[in-house]
């Protein structure tokens, strides 16, 4: 079982002056999620080398056992300093792909060329494709085989209106999320804030908020298995 992990590249939180990436829990929880479950882990991102954190994921308030587990994992930390880059990966090489959140993506996995055909490769060959919190708003230019948003009329979730107006960046980011799921016809479902909410539909796992980070990738080893 081979599965690939997706991390932005970008670390600049709109013109607030502000750094952003992905969200260490986002990352770490599921990373060793498949890791216990036996899968190789390969990560990528689209510079390679080391992706930008999230300096809030850092804080104390946001730590968990699977992030304090990282910070002790010299392994784990090396692997994150030397992802591959995007473009060198290919789907057939894997079983599925999982995109860890923070503001990040929305700049750079989202607009990515390699990023979109990554997906829609995976897609094609039938394989699991799974995102959570911001990173399901990679989806928004990925096309299904007829040309239609591949959200069009599929079960889907991603951080909410409220979670972003509760961090204060509504009016910063680049795209909602919510909207722009409605917008492209996808079936927007959403819990309440904060709490843990995954949606499947067929091949396609997704999670809305950090606290869904750990469901998202049991949800993929429940269908790699």
């Amino acid at each position: 079982m081979k599965i690939l992990m997706v991390l932005t590249s970008h670390d600049t939180l709109g013109n607030t002056g502000e750094k952003t990436g992905f969200w260490l829990e986002e990352f770490a929880a599921p990373y060793y999620t498949f890791l216990d479950a036996g899968a190789e882990l390969v990560l990528a991102s689209p510079l390679g080398g080391q992706p930008p954190l999230d300096p809030k994921s850092d804080l104390p308030d946001f730590q968990t056992s699977a992030t304090e587990r990282f910070k002790q994992d010299d392994h784990a930390q090396q692997a994150l300093a030397n992802t591959v880059k995007l473009a060198e990966v290919s789907p057939a090489d894997f079983d599925a792909v999982f995109y860890p959140g923070g503001h990040g993506p929305l700049w750079d996995l989202a607009e990515s060329d390699v990023s979109i055909a990554l997906i829609e490769g995976f897609v094609q060959a039938g394989k699991p494709i799974s995102f959570v919190c911001h990173a399901p708003g990679v989806l928004r230019h990925v096309k299904a085989e007829n040309g239609e948003p591949l959200i069009k009329n599929r079960k889907v979730t991603g951080f909410t209106n409220g979670e972003e107006a509760g961090v204060q960046l509504t009016e910063v980011v680049p795209f909602l999320i919510e909207d722009e799921f409605q917008r492209l016809g996808g079936l927007y479902e959403k819990g309440p804030d904060w709490q843990t909410f995954v949606v499947e539909d067929g091949r396609l796992i997704t999670g809305q908020n950090p606290a869904s980070s750990e469901a998202v990738a049991e949800a993929l080893l429940k269908q790699l298995s």
